[in-house]
């Protein structure tokens, strides 16, 4: 059982990480009250476009983050790389506002091992106070702890305490995926009461089940249930629960459906 935080939402908000091109459908076919997606291709540093049904899911009722491009890495000391990131970071979090997402997660990236993870978290904070001079991002930035790398940013909670200490006073939101806490070595019973003590806050949970076991830093995420992941799914359930933030499960999409019923049953919601 985890120890939480002791705030246990009324109608928890559960949902699915989906493809862009048809969000309104793949809610409604998972029952989901909350979805994720990119607003470009992850893998590319193209500028985000608009979603075509972003007024049908508020019309809707259902409510989106937004997830950044995967070559983000604010913190690197390659001006290649932390340039556009900055950048992008900028971009996909106005396009986020424009669709009145809740956030734009972006994962915490890292250094190569020579590298010193000061200068990686001094990164940070700029991006933060270059634009708090430019009135702000327009969304939360929802930081997003990660399962490997021996210089990351996010992935050891002793990291995420010293970023935390140069971000916070910005208003930087957190996101916990539970399969990299699991992969990083993080123990679930225990690491929501962690992340807040840290953070104050958990604004949107990566609710994925592992194929790797613990410490694996293996980032492959598993259904919540189906008999593949190496999470119990009850624990699961109760990380959410302690959590008391929304979820979006980013697991393989013929199993969503079943990940959200099974959550919504354990969590009576």
């Amino acid at each position: 059982m985890v120890v939480g935080s002791g705030r246990y939402p009324r109608a928890m908000l559960i949902g699915a990480h989906v493809r862009d091109d048809d969000p309104l459908t793949a809610a409604r076919e998972r029952g989901a009250d909350v979805v994720q997606f990119f607003l470009a291709d992850p893998q590319s540093w193209k500028a985000p476009q608009r979603p075509v049904q972003a007024d049908d899911l508020a019309a809707a009722g259902v409510e989106i983050f937004i997830h950044s491009p995967y070559l983000i890495n604010v913190a690197s000391m390659n001006n290649r790389v932390r340039v556009p990131s900055r950048k992008a970071v900028v971009q996909h979090a106005a396009g986020a506002a424009e669709i009145a997402a809740k956030g734009l997660v972006v994962h915490g990236g890292q250094l190569r091992k020579d590298e010193d993870a000061d200068a990686g978290i001094a990164n940070w904070r700029k991006l933060f106070e270059r634009q708090a001079d430019e009135g702000g991002f327009g969304v939360p930035i929802l930081i997003e702890n990660t399962a490997g790398g021996d210089n990351a940013m996010a992935r050891h909670l002793e990291a995420l305490a010293r970023l935390w200490d140069v971000v916070g006073e910005f208003g930087a939101g957190f996101c916990l995926d539970t399969c990299h806490a699991f992969a990083a070595g993080w123990e679930l019973e225990h690491a929501v009461d962690r992340v807040l003590g840290i953070t104050g806050r958990i604004d949107l949970v990566h609710l994925n089940n592992s194929r790797d076991e613990f410490g694996s830093t293996r980032d492959r995420h598993a259904n919540v249930v189906g008999g593949v992941g190496t999470i119990d799914p009850d624990l699961l359930a109760e990380v959410a629960r302690a959590a008391a933030a929304p979820v979006v499960v980013e697991t393989p999409a013929e199993g969503q459906q079943g990940d959200i019923e099974f959550l919504r049953q354990a969590l009576g919601t």
